[in-house]
C-alpha cells in the first residue's frame, strides 16, 4: 500500500520506495526523508512493493530484511531481476548476518544499514545511491552518444573523399554557371551600348562608322598609355557613345563641318556633350563614361566647351577621346570643310599640341601609330563566297547605307558567312571584306592587367618636391570626381609640374604623388 500519492509536477523528484512490515518504522522513515524533497511510496510487504514498482518509476528501494511471507532478500532479488537500474538498500539487525549475505548475493544490494539506524548515515547512503544511479545513467548516455558519433564519424570518413569530390564538382559547376551568366550580362550590356551608338550612324551620311572607329582608336591609345582596366573600359564606352547628344540635331547640322557653321548653329551643336551626359547619367554603369563625354570637347588651353576646363582639370579619358574623335572627324570632313588625309590629320593634331590637345596624349598617339606601323598585318580582299570560318576582319564592314554590319576584329563563323552571302544575293550588290592575313586575330578583348612594377621602388612626395624628369609610379586621380589626371609612367616636365601645382591651388587640396626612385 502506498502511503503517499505523487502530486502533479513532482515527477522530476527522486523517488523512494520504503518496504517494512512494521508501520512505525515506515512512519519514522517517511518523517526522516520527506523534508529532503523526495517522492515517497511505502509498502508493508514484498508483494505490495512489487505492485508499486510495476506502476511507478522508483529510483531507490529501502527494504527491511525480516518480513512475513517474502523476506527482504527475496524481494530485492525480484527487484534486481525486473528493475536492475533501481538502487537497493537493506535494513537489517546485527543477528541477520546470514540473511544479509543472502541479500547481497541474491538481491545485489547497494548497501545495507543496520537497525537501529543512524539518521545521518541512512540519509547519506540514500543520497550516494541516487548520485551513483545518476552517474550510471549519464555514463550510459555518454556511451550511447559516443557510439553514435563514432558510427557517424566512420560513415563520414568512409564517404568524405566522395563528398568532397561531389561538393567540389558542385562548386565548380556553380562557378562556371556564374561566370557564364556574368559574361552574358556583360556582353548584353556592350551590345546595348553598341546599339545606342548605331542610333546616330544609322542616319547615314558622314558619321556612318565614326563612333566605332573612334572607340577602336581610343581603346588602342588608352592601352598604349597603360590605363587600368576600369579606366580603359570607361574610355571605350564613352567613345562609342560620345555623339549620342546629337540625336536631336537635324541632318544638315549632323553632317556639316563644325568650323564652317554659322554662330547660331555652332552654338546648337556645342550643347551635345552636356546633353549626352544627361542622357546617360541615369545608367549607373555609364556614369564615368558620361563624365568623359561631357568634357571631350574641352581644350588643353581652356578654350573648349562646355565648361572651359584647362589642363589637368580635363579628365584624362576625355583628353584621349578628344584626340581619337578629331583624328577621325578631320578625315571624314565633320570638323573642317576639307576632308583630311591621314597624314594631314596627323599634322593638324601635331600643330594643335599643347593648345587644343594634351601634349602627353599627342606624344603617346604618335608613338602608338609608329608601333602599329611596324607590325601592321597585311590585308586580303575577299568576297563572302571566299570567306572561311576563323578569318578576322581588319576593317569595319559597312552597309551601302552607311551603318556598321560587322566591326573590325570580328572573327567570322559559318553562320555569319552564310548571312553575308544571302545579303549579297538578296540586295544584288558586290560586298568586299578586308581580312587579316596573319595568325593573330585582333578581336575586341578585355584589357590586359597592368604591367607589374620591376626594377624600381616608389616614394611619396609633395608637389613642391617635384622635379623635371621624374616619372610617376602611380596614376594621379581627382579626389572629388575620381577621374584620371595623369597616368602612371608619365615623365614629368616643367609644364606638367606647373599644372599640378596650379590644380592643387585652384581646388585647395594636396595630391598624393608617388615617384619612381630610380629616376630621381
Amino acid at each position: 500500500m502506498a502511503s503517499e500519492t505523487p502530486q502533479a509536477g513532482t515527477t522530476d523528484k527522486p523517488t523512494l520506495l520504503l518496504v517494512d512490515d512494521e508501520t512505525g518504522i515506515l512512519t519514522a522513515l517517511q518523517r526522516l526523508f520527506r523534508p529532503h524533497g523526495y517522492r515517497i511510496f511505502t509498502a508493508e510487504s514484498g508483494p505490495a512493493g512489487l505492485a508499486i514498482l510495476e506502476k511507478e518509476k522508483v529510483d531507490v528501494v529501502v527494504s527491511d530484511m525480516r518480513m512475513p511471507g517474502m523476506d527482504g532478500a527475496q524481494f530485492l532479488e525480484q527487484v534486481f531481476s525486473r528493475w536492475p537500474e533501481t538502487k537497493r538498500i537493506l535494513l537489517t539487525g546485527y543477528s541477520d548476518a546470514g540473511a544479509t549475505i543472502a541479500a547481497i548475493n541474491q538481491g545485489k544490494i547497494w548497501r545495507y544499514v543496520s537497525k537501529p539506524w543512524n539518521d545521518d548515515e541512512i540519509l547519506v547512503t540514500v543520497g550516494q545511491a541516487l548520485a551513483h544511479r545518476q552517474l550510471l545513467h549519464e555514463n550510459a548516455r555518454l556511451t550511447r552518444l559516443t557510439q553514435q558519433q563514432n558510427e557517424e564519424l566512420r560513415e563520414l570518413n568512409a564517404n568524405l573523399e566522395q563528398k568532397v569530390a561531389e561538393r567540389t564538382a558542385e562548386l565548380a559547376a556553380a562557378l562556371k554557371s556564374l561566370e557564364e551568366a556574368n559574361l552574358q550580362l556583360r556582353q548584353g550590356f556592350l551590345n546595348t551600348v553598341q546599339l545606342f551608338s548605331n542610333l546616330i550612324e544609322i542616319r547615314g551620311g558622314k558619321l556612318a562608322g565614326h563612333s566605332r572607329r573612334v572607340a577602336d582608336l581610343a581603346r588602342r591609345l588608352a592601352e598604349h598609355m597603360s590605363l587600368t582596366d576600369a579606366d580603359l573600359q570607361d574610355v571605350f564606352l564613352a567613345s562609342l557613345l560620345h555623339d549620342i547628344g546629337k540625336l536631336g540635331l537635324p541632318d544638315n547640322l549632323l553632317n556639316a563641318a563644325f568650323n564652317a557653321l554659322p554662330p547660331q548653329s555652332r552654338s546648337e551643336v556645342m550643347h551635345h556633350p552636356a546633353k549626352g551626359q544627361q542622357l546617360l547619367m541615369a545608367v549607373e554603369q555609364l556614369a564615368n563614361a558620361a563624365r568623359l563625354i561631357r568634357h571631350h570637347h574641352e581644350c588643353y588651353d581652356g578654350s573648349g566647351y562646355p565648361d572651359r576646363l584647362k589642363g589637368l582639370a580635363v579628365p584624362l579619358g576625355s583628353r584621349i577621346l578628344a584626340v581619337a574623335n578629331d583624328y577621325d572627324a578631320l578625315q571624314i570632313g565633320v570638323l573642317t570643310l576639307h576632308a583630311h588625309s591621314p597624314l594631314e590629320a596627323q599634322q593638324y593634331l601635331l600643330k594643335e599640341r599643347g593648345r587644343r590637345y594634351d601634349p602627353q596624349v599627342i606624344d603617346a598617339f604618335f608613338a602608338m601609330l609608329s608601333d602599329e606601323a611596324a607590325r601592321h598585318p597585311k590585308e586580303l580582299t575577299l568576297r563572302p563566297a571566299e570567306l572561311r570560318p576563323g578569318m578576322v576582319l581588319s576593317r569595319d564592314l559597312l552597309h551601302a547605307e552607311g551603318y556598321t554590319l560587322l566591326p573590325r576584329g570580328r572573327a567570322m563563323n559559318a553562320e555569319s558567312i552564310a548571312q553575308l552571302q544571302r545579303m549579297e544575293a538578296d540586295e544584288k550588290t558586290t560586298m568586299t571584306l578586308h581580312i587579316r592575313n596573319d595568325a593573330a586575330p585582333n578581336v575586341l578583348r578585355d584589357p590586359q592587367n597592368e604591367i607589374q612594377r620591376q626594377g624600381w621602388r616608389e616614394v611619396q612626395i609633395g608637389s613642391e618636391q617635384l622635379k623635371s624628369g621624374m616619372t610617376l609610379a602611380r596614376s594621379i586621380v581627382d579626389k572629388n570626381d575620381g577621374y584620371l589626371l595623369l597616368v602612371r609612367g608619365t615623365r614629368l616636365d616643367e609644364v606638367l609640374i606647373k599644372q599640378i601645382r596650379e590644380y592643387e591651388r585652384v581646388n585647395d587640396l594636396s595630391l598624393s604623388l608617388f615617384i619612381r626612385v630610380d629616376d630621381r
